[in-house]
């Protein structure tokens, strides 16, 4: 015969970290009435809640047309550890959707983010950056980050912050510099990139040399990466064991070349052996930068398009290239 015994235990699909989500258009109101709550525990379950339904469009739509921004920029500002870590990391999820980066420059999360930037807590700052990068694919993201006045924190935070966020802020940077270079060019960007050149990590030096090729479009940041005397390491970095670093070197050498100092500084540190191995060597996709690249050291006068086909044992000279 059965007994009647109340279980211990938790029911198996009721997670106690997370606030109960109601029933279709009233889930997201009840959740940002929560955000709002002076209780901790509601604040910390309602943002847990809110992660998991934040990876669905539709949801990022509706939570910002209700208000749910203003409350997150609330808690931005919050004492707790977990809410702040929680918080940036919806407004991180937010961020991958275009709907959500769109809402970011209507409800000004820039500069509200920006608060955090020195946080003592790793997690909160990753997903900030987090957040800056996916903004920043957005044309007006990476120039909402531009007049915001960020790039020279951001360059600065280059130099202090963890590896991997490094690579974040490289990636942002990146994007944020092909709209305008200017602030970067002011805030000694250019020494920063070439001191990550050096880095063990490739992935660190791959995306320094891609932040290069962004700040050089502009005329001044050609000048400044041959004051500064990057190109001799580009040129070391043609003949790096990563494919990615290759690439991205000889495409920032392609915009520093341009200049008659660059052309110059290039065939000293005897860039064309290299550019010919590497012509010889890569799939067809990946040869533009190299191909561009020699035909201005070509402008030079020092030496001609059918000198580099010889060095490259071109059985014949094109007609152009």
């Amino acid at each position: 015969m059965a007994h009647a015994r109340i279980s211990m235990y938790m029911p198996p699909d009721i997670d106690p970290t997370k606030a109960a989500i109601a029933y279709g258009c009233r889930a997201l109101r009840k959740l940002n009435e929560e955000l709002q709550s002076e209780d901790l525990l509601t604040r910390q379950k309602a943002v847990m809640a809110l992660c998991d339904l934040m990876h669905d469009p539709e949801y990022v739509y509706e939570a910002i047309n209700i208000g749910c921004l203003e409350s997150l920029k609330a808690l931005l500002k919050d004492d707790d550890n977990l809410v702040r870590i929680k918080t940036t990391e919806v407004l991180y999820i937010m961020a991958t959707h275009n709907v959500g980066r769109v809402g970011f420059l209507k409800h000004d999360i820039i500069l509200a983010l920006s608060r955090l930037l020195s946080d003592h807590q790793t997690l909160c700052r990753e997903n900030l950056h987090q957040a800056y990068k996916h903004l920043a694919q957005l044309p007006e993201g990476a120039q909402g980050i531009v007049t915001s006045g960020l790039i020279s924190f951001l360059v600065r935070k280059l130099q202090k912050e963890e590896l991997h966020i490094q690579e974040i802020i490289l990636d942002t940077l990146a994007l944020c510099l092909q709209e305008d270079a200017t602030e970067a060019l002011n805030s000694q960007a250019v020494p920063c990139f070439k001191e990550k050149l050096f880095s063990g990590n490739p992935q660190i030096r791959s995306k320094a040399a891609r932040a290069l090729i962004a700040i050089s479009i502009p005329l001044d940041g050609k000048r400044q990466v041959w004051q500064n005397e990057v190109i001799p390491i580009l040129v070391d970095l043609l003949s790096d064991t990563d494919e990615e670093v290759k690439a991205n070197a000889a495409g920032a050498l392609m915009h520093a070349t341009v200049t008659t100092e660059g052309k110059y500084a290039a065939l000293d540190a005897n860039a064309i052996d290299p550019l010919l191995e590497l012509l010889c060597s890569i799939p067809t996709t990946k040869a533009i930068y190299w191909l561009v690249l020699c035909v201005n050291l070509t402008q030079t006068g020092v030496i001609t398009e059918k000198g580099i086909c010889r060095m490259a044992g071109c059985e014949r000279y094109p007609n152009s290239w």
